[in-house]
């Protein structure tokens, strides 16, 4: 019986087109997606999609002179576009713009306990960048959005609300306890932290006046529509068929123990507080990790389509080509902070890590093996390392991984300056027939382990250890 892997990103925004941030979330869940599903040979299903329902969206397409309908679809064809560009692996792009998400999406709010909604007149600061509602504290000079750097629209009107605080001590258990495993550990300990200063209830409608009459419709409430996050988070379930309780939704959501969300630091709170509650009240079971990562950053300041700082992900891959443009991008973001990423930065890294690095390697190798006689060896035993990469993807540490990896790159070129074997296969067949099988070994071994990073640098790899013939994999890039 194979085991289940369910693995998701964030749904984007599609008020404009796709920047790096939002391409290397979903290389970072194509890596574990793959990993899963190709080296620990669980059955997996990897979900992306757009969130057609968002105010901005709205708002964005009366700036550029269209229909709602046509800019959403005509934007968010820019992140389907994504696939193709990266070699993403996902199963199903959501537009929760479809009757079937729409459908899926009143079925949970039907199903929330009755006593966990109630409705209030309520007026607050509301940030149109991040959907959510701001308390004055948390802002520049009490009105501007630090992300968005814009100032908060000042809201009040009758909406209907979550009683959050019905959930506090289950939430806490979850976490504490890792049921609900937060990952990293220091963001683990920030909602507990935010847990146990008190949780507020929360709003989860807006008035279909201030929604422009765009979304899902509250259930019984013609003049109110979902707030954002109880719209957009349902779609983790509304793909997987939750209204009809299909096949997908049985088996990776009902009967998989390895639910899993990819998403930005910004939106953890509503992953994972919001959306256990709700699932809670609606009595669906809770995701099993929630994976945070930190941003890219541009100056130090946040990629964000409101600030206008952003850099194209179809310019990265036309610089360094795909598996060029996806290592440079995973290894812009660290797992443990924020990466600030410049075009010198991306280069530096691709010709030291790819060009002389990894492609210097292959070329070498399969170079001094053209015309040579000896068969392949078996490949080495692959478990120890792949258990070890494991554990960095578990911990969400792909930086870390890829490092791992690079050590054996590193140790490779290393041996062919200390063993010179262009040398001795003029003076000992015997000793150069056991350097090049060690090369071809390891390089057997780094394409096996780099399979789910560098699919198509991983095939090429093996295609040239069989054939002994290769192009140059990567170009040194001024």
């Amino acid at each position: 019986m194979k085991n289940k892997f369910y693995i998701t990103t964030a749904i984007d925004y599609v008020n404009a087109k796709p920047h790096v941030g939002h391409a290397v979330e979903k290389i970072q869940a194509d890596v574990l997606a793959r990993w899963h599903r190709d080296v620990l040979k669980d059955e997996t299903y990897f979900l992306t999609g757009s969130d057609d329902n968002s105010l901005k969206n709205v708002q964005s397409a009366r700036k550029a002179g269209k229909s709602t309908e046509e800019f959403i679809a005509e934007n968010a064809k820019s992140f389907q576009a994504l696939k193709e560009m990266l070699n993403l692996s996902y199963d199903q792009f959501i537009r929760t713009a479809k009757k079937e998400h729409f459908d899926g999406a009143q079925k949970l709010w039907s199903n929330f306990k009755k006593e966990d909604i109630y409705k209030k007149n309520y007026r607050g600061l509301y940030c149109v960048g991040c959907e959510e509602f701001k308390m004055e504290k948390d802002l520049i000079d009490g009105k501007k959005c630090p992300d968005h750097l814009t100032e908060c629209e000042v809201v009040d009107e009758e909406n209907y609300f979550f009683k959050l605080s019905n959930y506090q001590k289950q939430l806490e258990d979850l976490i504490e306890s890792d049921k609900l495993k937060i990952v990293p550990e220091y963001r683990k300990n920030e909602v507990l932290s935010f847990i146990g200063q008190g949780l507020e209830d929360f709003s989860i409608s807006r008035s279909v006046k201030r929604a422009e009459n765009w979304g899902v419709p509250v259930p019984g409430d013609n003049d109110q529509i979902m707030y954002v996050w109880v719209d957009a988070l349902s779609n983790y379930i509304t793909a997987l068929d939750y209204l009809n309780e299909g096949e997908l939704y049985k088996k990776f959501w009902l009967e998989n123990e390895n639910r899993v969300h990819v998403i930005g630091k910004g939106i953890l709170r509503f992953h994972a507080i919001y959306w256990p509650a709700m699932l809670l009240s609606a009595d669906v079971p809770v995701p099993t990790r929630i994976l945070s990562h930190e941003y890219l950053t541009i100056n130090g300041q946040k990629i964000s389509k409101t600030l206008g700082n952003i850099i194209n992900p179809e310019e990265v891959v036309e610089k360094f080509g795909v598996d060029g443009a996806r290592y440079v991008l995973l290894t812009s973001l660290p797992s443990s902070r924020d990466g600030d990423i410049t075009w010198e930065r991306m280069t530096e890294k691709y010709n030291a890590d790819l060009a002389n690095g990894l492609g210097n390697l292959i070329s070498r190798t399969v170079k001094l093996s053209s015309n040579s006689k000896f068969q392949i060896p078996n490949a080495k035993q692959i478990t120890k390392h792949s258990d070890q990469i494991s554990k960095f993807l578990d911990e969400f540490q792909i930086d870390r991984a890829l490092e791992y990896i690079w050590i054996f790159v590193r140790e490779a070129n290393k041996y062919i300056e200390d063993n010179k074997p262009w040398e001795l296969a003029k003076v000992d067949e015997s000793k150069f027939k056991e350097v090049m099988e060690k090369l071809f070994s390891d390089l057997y071994l780094i394409s096996q382990l780099l399979m789910p990073f560098l699919p198509e640098t991983a095939e090429k790899i093996k295609t040239a250890l069989k054939t002994k013939k290769t192009e140059p994999l990567f170009q040194r890039i001024k």
